[in-house]
């Protein structure tokens, strides 16, 4: 029951009903991390996404050549992955903690097959997704372009 009061807390649980968070709830655990654990690495199977309620996370694509680039920092309040929702179910992208994180890992095979079950619990989940992924994209196109506006002034 105490997942069920986190989840009520979390932004993005708002407004779902009670019988969706318990489900939901159902299908998480209460995860933490050190500070340069990964909760997710490019390519390996994507099977959970996690709320953060304490801690910093970078989403981060590794470079051989220059390492790790930090795409962009997650703090409490956020949500840390979408893989699971789409087929090869793999990570496009490190996640790792910055800092010590406390989370709700969530099951996303399991919350998979309950979305089969019951499509509009599927389609609410996948609007608040889509609306996270629609900030994220537009948070990695400011990054962009102040990256080249630096670059292209440079050059000048």
């Amino acid at each position: 029951m105490a997942l069920v009061g986190s989840l009520t807390q979390h932004p993005f649980f708002r407004g779902m009903t009670m019988a969706d968070l318990q489900l939901i709830a159902a299908c998480g655990a209460r995860k933490s991390f050190a500070a340069g654990d990964y909760l997710g690495r490019e390519g390996h199977s994507a099977d959970h996404f996690y709320l953060i309620l304490r801690g910093q996370v970078s989403i981060e694509i590794y470079f051989p050549e220059r390492g790790a680039l930090r795409l962009q920092t997650l703090s409490d309040g956020d949500i840390a992955g979408w893989s699971w929702l789409f087929p090869p179910y793999r990570w496009r992208f490190d996640l790792r903690a910055q800092t010590s994180v406390d989370t709700i890992a969530l099951d996303g095979c399991r919350l998979r097959a309950e979305c089969d079950r019951d499509p509009r619990l599927g389609y609410d989940l996948m609007q608040r997704f889509a609306a996270i992924m629609t900030d994220r994209l537009q948070a990695t196109r400011l990054q962009l372009v102040d990256l080249y506006s630096h670059h292209a002034g440079a050059g000048s």
